[in-house]
């Protein structure tokens, strides 16, 4: 349990209630405590509710002292952990894996198909989806060349969605043709739909494309008729919508990526693309959604509950926010078993050195080891030791049910 700040667990209560629970706090609410030993350096006094002034830290309740050294700045501590705990590592996922939301990029090039097989066959992950919303000529070259590759069953691809000119005459007809064509063609679902779409991608006349528009319904309608799902990415976390202030948990990463950062009077802010994006999900229901990135509710499980439970039509998947569940090893684990139909892997950025973090909290219960992108999170992850049969189902079998155009060779039943 992450401990609580003293001031702010005392907010609120009467002076003189506070004398009586801990009567030496009594003098610090009037003054700074006295110097306490040779060398001390003076401490100041806050009032409930209030928080330390910048570059000072709360050593007693409701006592503030700054550090004898000047802090670190942020990306040089890097405290060693002196916890003994019992380690884990799973180089190997324990059963076969359908990544379905991979960006390596360039399957088509020479040789990049017969590399990332190596790396496959090392972590476990039977079948890879390229989800970089390819169409026409290159949704075309890079199927030929996994068909022509001596790995066709390790490979599937996504088709994409041009939101190019929305509003003209005509869009949606040549935009349902264009998805049935892929699918024919080979696709197995459509994504991953931009984050861009529902912040800055425009219609035809420059108005900003909400998520749920109309004028896309054939083409999400066509998706649901051609039994195909709908890989879609929506807004960013939360906290790249707030302020970038030191009470921001990710002030590092949006330090130093300025396109991360949505906070301000210009931007789309994230409830109305939440909005949005349900309201497209419910006006659908015989589509099937997979929220990307746990459709950023990975900080607020019971509320992507409440949208699980609402829309049956809609399934999420984990990619890049393992942060989130391995921060919360016993809401992450409650949640990945009740919802165990619902969830799909995916990992998002072809890095083979990360995958193992995900099977170690998938399958292990170590506790509080480090993520693999600290200006993702400065914080540690917990494993949730999930049960073999919701394993299974978030590796492969609810991408099986959802795909039909996957290959079924690799997961002990006939291709």
């Amino acid at each position: 349990m992450m401990p609580m700040r003293t001031s702010r667990s005392l907010a609120g209560l009467p002076l003189l209630l506070l004398a009586a629970f801990a009567p030496s706090l009594a003098p610090s609410l009037a003054s700074p405590l006295a110097a306490q030993g040779p060398g001390a350096r003076a401490t100041h006094a806050i009032q409930p509710g209030e928080v330390c002034p910048p570059g000072m830290t709360e050593i007693r309740p409701l006592t503030c002292m700054a550090p004898e050294f000047p802090p670190p700045a942020i990306t040089d501590y890097r405290p060693r952990s002196t916890l003994v705990t019992p380690e884990t590592p799973v180089p190997r996922a324990r059963f076969p894996v359908v990544d379905v939301h991979g960006h390596a990029r360039g399957l088509a090039n020479p040789g990049v198909i017969d590399d990332m097989v190596a790396h496959l066959d090392a972590l476990g992950v039977e079948v890879y989806i390229a989800a970089d919303n390819l169409r026409g000529e290159a949704l075309v070259r890079t199927l030929e060349a996994i068909a022509a590759s001596g790995h066709a069953h390790r490979f599937r691809v996504m088709t994409g969605i041009g939101l190019a000119g929305v509003g003209e005459p005509g869009w949606a007809d040549r935009a349902v043709a264009e998805l049935e064509e892929a699918v024919a063609r080979g696709a197995v679902a459509v994504g991953e739909i931009s984050k861009s779409f529902g912040m800055t991608t425009t219609r035809a006349d420059g108005s900003r494309l909400r998520i749920d528009d109309p004028e896309l319904d054939p083409v999400w309608e066509a998706a649901g008729r051609l039994g195909i799902p709908v890989l879609i990415h929506t807004a960013e976390p939360p906290a790249f919508f707030e302020p970038l202030d030191l009470e921001n948990e990710r002030w590092l990463e949006l330090a130093l990526f300025p396109d991360r950062r949505n906070h301000g009077p210009d931007k789309v802010d994230f409830e109305t693309l939440m909005a949005e994006r349900d309201a497209l999900f419910r006006r659908h229901p015989g589509t099937t959604f997979i929220a990307a990135h746990l459709g950023w509710h990975g900080n607020d499980l019971a509320r992507l509950a409440r949208l699980l439970d609402e829309l049956p039509n809609v399934h999420v998947e984990v990619g890049a926010v393992l942060y989130e569940l391995g921060r919360q090893p016993r809401a992450a684990r409650d949640f990945m078993i009740r919802y165990q139909d619902r969830v799909l892997f995916g990992k998002d950025s072809f890095q083979p050195p990360e995958y193992p973090y995900f099977w170690r909290v998938f399958e292990t219960a170590d506790e509080y080891f480090a993520y693999y992108r600290d200006y993702h999170a400065t914080w540690k992850l917990y494993g949730l030791d999930l049960p073999d049969d919701v394993l299974r189902k978030l590796y492969h079998e609810n991408a099986l049910r959802l795909m039909p155009g996957l290959p079924r060779a690799g997961f002990g039943s006939p291709d």
